[in-house]
This record gives C-alpha cells, structure tokens and sequence, in this order.
C-alpha cells in the first residue's frame, strides 16, 4: 500500500517553489522531532493524570483543525479531482482514528494511530507529494495533518505507556486488508488508482524495486505485515518480561 497521499515525489525535485528537502522541508522535519522529543518527556511525566488526558484531547482537537479545513479544500469545486482529491487515502483514515485514540485511549484505535502514523504516514514526510511552499495555506494544513498524527503515535506509545500486542496488529492487518479490497474495488467502478493498488504511479518511485501487478501489491503487503509485526514483538516481549518479573516477586519469601 502506498502511504497516504499518494506520494511520487522524488528528493531534489521542486513543483511550483516547493524542494523536498529544502528549507521548509527541513524545518518541518526539525519540528516534527523536537515535537516528538517533548510529547514523550510530557507524556511521561503527566501518565495517568489529567493533565496527560488534556493533553491528548488538545493534540486531538488540533488534528481536527488542520485536517478539515484541508480536506474541504480538496473537496472544493475548484480543486476536487475524482482520482486525487477524495479522502479514500490510509492518511485520510489515520487522522480520524489517531484523533479518536487521542481522546478515548481506545485499543484498537491506539493500534491503527501506531501501524498507520509511524509507517505509512511518515512516507508522506520523507516523499511529500506537495506544489506549494511556506507561507501558503496548502503548505500548513498537509503538514499540520502529517505531524499531528505521527505525534500522536508517538505521544500515546512512548509517552502514555500504551503499548501495542499482537491483538492490535491483527487488528490493523485486518482494517487495512478492508482498505484496499474497498478501495481497490473502487478504483475499478470509477477508474481511479487510489493507493496505487490497481496500477504503479507513472513517475519513478520505490514501488519500481517491487515488480509489476500484482506483484508490487503482494510485495507490499509481505513487507507491511513483516514490518508491524517487528513493532509488536519488542512490546509484548517487554510486556512478558515484566509480567514475569511481578510474579517472581509475588512468590519471594517475605
């Protein structure tokens, strides 16, 4: 599955005053780190109070400011492309969840805010498929979008303590299986090519190194199933060690 926009853009392109990698690039990159730095320090140092819960209501909240504004944008008249502009991306889905993670704390949308944000979201910042530079709009609201989500991973796992197990990556294996059979069918009844699940972008991009159709698709998944599930054993080791580490004590003699 490609990430959530779309992404085709190579490094040391530019398109209409945007550089990847460029200053405003790099900028954003910077804060997106030192964002992530002080969220999991805050989150540490507030678990469990309510401050930690205002917190992540506030980044929740946040998410919402950025993302709506940006996805009516899209939807505008003046900018609505069937095949681009409809929220039918994994981003699209991955700020409606993490927004929800961050204000319910709920399992199964802290898991998708953790598989989608810190693998496919963070494509979109490493290849960000962008026309427009600082200061304009269009600038702020897909960067805002990306950021927040990606902090809002990090936030819940390293800072809050909600770690994923392996129910939480069967669940995003599954809810992204949804996605592209969903999406995939769509893009058949209205020749579109959202996620690129029914045909490899037309610039150069990665998913070249994987084959043709299917076969990049199958790749993808093998890859994406591989890659979550070497994000979840760390945790659930830690868990049992743990776990085990308490019931040890429980039975030393006083």
């Amino acid at each position: 599955m490609a990430n959530g926009m779309g992404v085709t853009m190579q490094p040391g392109l530019t398109a209409e005053g945007f550089t990847a990698y460029g200053a405003s690039h790099q900028a954003v990159v910077v804060l997106l780190l030192v964002g992530a730095v002080a969220l999991v320090w805050v989150g540490r140092a507030y678990r469990g109070s309510d401050t930690a819960d205002r917190i992540g209501k506030t980044l929740a909240v946040a998410t919402l400011v950025f993302t709506v504004p940006l996805q009516l944008r899209y939807l505008s008249p003046g900018a609505f492309e069937l095949d681009r502009t409809l929220p039918l991306q994994l981003c699209d889905l991955s700020w409606i969840v993490s927004s929800y993670a961050l204000w319910t704390h709920r399992p199964w949308a802290v898991a998708l805010t953790y598989y989608w944000g810190l693998t496919l979201t963070t494509q979109a910042i490493i290849t960000p498929d962008l026309s427009v530079n600082f200061p304009d709009v269009g600038f702020i609201l897909f960067w805002g979008m990306h950021v927040l989500i990606v902090w809002a991973a990090i936030y819940l796992t390293w800072g809050l303590g909600l770690a994923p197990d392996w129910r939480g990556y069967r669940t995003a294996i599954v809810a992204t299986s949804i996605w592209a059979v969903s999406v995939f069918t769509f893009n058949l009844v209205a020749d579109t090519n959202y996620g690129y699940l029914n045909a490899k972008p037309a610039a150069a991009s990665i998913l070249d190194l994987l084959g043709d159709w299917p076969w990049y698709v199958l790749a993808e998944i093998a890859i994406v199933s591989v890659v979550w599930a070497l994000m979840t054993w760390p945790w659930v080791a830690r868990a049992a060690k743990h776990e085990y580490g308490s019931a040890q004590s429980a039975h030393r003699p006083a």
